[in-house]
């Protein structure tokens, strides 16, 4: 149906207007991969891995996949421009940036043929990346997962889209064909999903811990900056109940761990991750403290979600989560919101001439079934 062609799938050379979003310690070669067989754009994520770990995860899915699929870079690591020359020398279709890139990267991107989508949570980021070339961009609400706002998605999501004339992804709070109808409505050109693509079989994140997940009510997530300083959204468990009861003190000497054990994980020197924080200091205006309290999320995320220690780390998630009840394969998950998708807008077609699609009048929309 000509209603789930979008500029997006004309833009990323997709199929779906649907986007996996990049998420660390996640989305590795193999769920990128299948979310691209499936007809979504995959995304790797790049900041928990070397330099090294990412040319060799970009090779992996070129193995795996034959179709476009992105990386997700941070904008303020210090390597960042020999990852831009990694993506561009293995023709990587889409890069996306969890925070906003500096003019002159978007430029040295685009001009290699790579799409630029940066990640923004308020009107005035989504304006200014537009105005330095971005090509699309990703405007996600209050009920994402990770680092985010306190505005809503159904609120945000409109201000993005009067405010740029690029193509704008909406993400945080959707999982299925209804969500991905609605987005469209509010004007978006598609939908990005962290939590219901974490939540697949072809996630690599352990049964026991997507277990959790399955388990979780709406209620059950808080957003805290008791891990980096910064606001984001984590599934409530006794480990973070605790996190959030530590005074600032305490977790700093956790940071300084946190940051030995990353360093060492990755490979990352000192000079590297003083240099990154100082950056951080400088491009977000934080204070010292939450630049080391920065040190704790990527170690306690492996904790969590590649070892399978809740009880040690902690789980990133979007309020999503309480509405998810299946581990489907991607290629399962996309047919179902595809088909979904398409029953909807049949259905209110339907309503809008005063017959139902199987010519009844006084339809009503259909697929609202969630299985």
């Amino acid at each position: 149906m000509a209603g789930l062609h979008t500029p997006l799938c004309d833009l990323f050379g997709v199929r779906y207007p649907i986007v996996q979003t990049g998420m660390g310690w996640v989305s590795g070669p193999r769920l990128t991969a299948a979310t691209a067989n499936a007809g979504g754009l995959g995304i790797l994520a790049s900041a928990t891995m070397s330099h090294a770990e990412l040319e060799v995860a970009i090779r992996r899915t070129r193995e795996l996949t034959t179709e476009p699929f992105g990386v997700n870079l941070r904008a303020d690591a210090p390597d960042v421009r020999d990852r831009i020359d990694l993506l561009i020398r293995e023709r990587v279709r889409v890069a996306s940036f969890a925070l906003a890139p500096r003019a002159d990267l978007i430029a040295r991107l685009k001009d290699a043929g790579v799409v630029v989508v940066p990640s923004v949570g308020a009107r005035r980021h989504a304006e200014k990346v537009a105005s330095w070339g971005a090509d699309a961009v990703m405007v996600q609400g209050g009920e994402g997962g990770g680092h985010t706002g306190p505005v809503p998605t159904t609120l945000l999501l409109p201000q993005v889209v009067d405010a740029v004339d690029i193509p704008v992804i909406a993400a945080g709070g959707f999982y299925d064909g209804r969500g991905l109808v609605a987005a469209l409505a509010y004007g978006a050109a598609g939908v990005g999903m962290g939590t219901r693509f974490l939540l697949t079989s072809d996630s690599q994140v352990p049964d026991a811990v997507k277990q959790l997940y399955l388990r979780a009510s709406v209620t059950d997530t808080v957003v805290t900056d008791a891990l980096d300083g910064v606001p984001q959204r984590l599934l409530r468990t006794p480990f973070v109940d605790a996190l959030v009861r530590t005074g600032r003190l305490r977790r700093g000497g956790r940071a300084v761990r946190s940051a030995a054990a990353f360093r060492r994980a990755t490979g990352a020197a000192w000079r590297d991750l003083v240099r990154e924080g100082l950056a951080m200091r400088r491009a977000h205006k934080l204070p010292l403290e939450q630049v080391l309290l920065a040190a704790n999320t990527p170690m306690l995320l492996r904790a969590a979600m590649v070892d399978g220690r809740p009880d040690l780390g902690v789980l990133s998630t979007g309020q999503v989560s309480g509405l998810i009840d299946d581990l489907p394969s991607c290629a399962e998950l996309i047919e179902r919101i595809v088909t979904q998708a398409r029953e909807v807008l049949a259905g209110l077609a339907g309503d809008a001439t005063g017959t139902a699609p199987g010519g009844a009048a006084g339809g009503h929309p259909a697929g609202a079934s969630t299985t």
